[in-house]
This record gives C-alpha cells, sequence and structure tokens, in this order.
C-alpha cells in the first residue's frame, strides 16, 4: 500500500496519537536521545495543548491506518518562550537574531519517523508538508548536535545550523530553514 502524508487538522491528528505515541518512542527511545519510554506518554499528553498554539500545523504519514511519521509545527510568539531549550538558544543567538530569525517564524517542533521507513523520504516529506506554507520562508527547528543523524538530514533538506555546540559536543543546534 502506498504511504500517504497529509497534512491535518489538530483534531484529526488527536485522532492518531496511539500511533504518534509509537513513533516517538521509536525515535526518542533510541540513541542518541535514550528517553525513558514514559517520555511518549509526556509527548502524547503535551500534543493535546500544542494543537492549541498559533499557526500549529502538522503532516502524518500513513500506510492505510499505521503511523509511519508525524511532524508538528507552530509559530513562535514574539515574546520568545523562557521555557524548555529556548533559553540555549536565545543565549547562542543573541536577542537580535532571535527576534530577527526565529519570533514570529514557523518553528518545527518534532518530526519523527518509524525505523522501518527512515531513508524511504518521509522524512523530507512530513519537514516539507508542515514548512512549505510559509510564504515568507521563515522557519526553524532544534535539535541535539548529539544526534548527528538528523543534523546531516537537515542540511541535506537545505537547512543552515545557525547555532554550534558548546566544547565537548554538548548542546542544542538551531536550524534555519532554507529560504
Amino acid at each position: 500500500m502506498p504511504v500517504d502524508v497529509l497534512r491535518l487538522p489538530a483534531s484529526e491528528l488527536l485522532g492518531h496519537t496511539a500511533g504518534v505515541r509509537e513513533v516517538y518512542a521509536g525515535t526518542y527511545g533510541a540513541p542518541p536521545w535514550a528517553e525513558d519510554p514514559g517520555r511518549a506518554d509526556d509527548y502524547v499528553r503535551r500534543l493535546a495543548d500544542d494543537v492549541k498554539r498559533p499557526g500549529f500545523t502538522a503532516a502524518l504519514a500513513l500506510d492505510g491506518d499505521l503511523v509511519l511519521g508525524y511532524a508538528t509545527a507552530w509559530t513562535t510568539p514574539d515574546s520568545f518562550p523562557t521555557d524548555r531549550c529556548y533559553p540555549y538558544i536565545s543565549a547562542a543567538l543573541g536577542e537580535r537574531h532571535t527576534s530577527a530569525w526565529l519570533c514570529g517564524a514557523r518553528e518545527v517542533d518534532e518530526l519523527a519517523v518509524a525505523a522501518c521507513a527512515r531513508g524511504t523520504g518521509l522524512g523530507a516529506a512530513l519537514l516539507a508538508a508542515v514548512t512549505e506554507e510559509r510564504s515568507d520562508g521563515l522557519c526553524w527547528l532544534l535539535t541535539s548536535v548529539r544526534a548527528r543523524a538528523a543534523c546531516a538530514f537537515y542540511e541535506r533538506q537545505g537547512w543552515t545550523q545557525a547555532t554550534h555546540p558548546a566544547p565537548g559536543g554538548a548542546g542544542y543546534a538551531a536550524f534555519l530553514g532554507p529560504r
């Protein structure tokens, strides 16, 4: 059966939370993240709030009813957030670049593809699905610098790494969209 990549409204995405949870657990439970399985449950709970964010958009890769991947994104507020990993990024970029490049831009929050579907183009299709409608091209995301495969993937998609790791290779990398 062919795989479909679909942009979905929040209500339809939430109808696939079991599949999203499974892909999340398979992706982020493996190195380099090696998250505890309970984090997948935390993500699904957070997703119920994330869908209410301004500019929220999502895409699913489906093989019939089987979720093979997903991406979520939203508009970063003009007042740059101070929770989660945001302070690291704003400190690395500085106030001027954070405001110009990230505030009001499309922020890709999650992109995950099931192990059985990696290398098939689904990641690129999901990334495009949640960013291509942004006419001004202002899109960004962050990932762990330890996630070398993810960093290489974003670079192959034309994204530019705007922040770089601290000595020793720890921390987060912000990537800016290709347009």
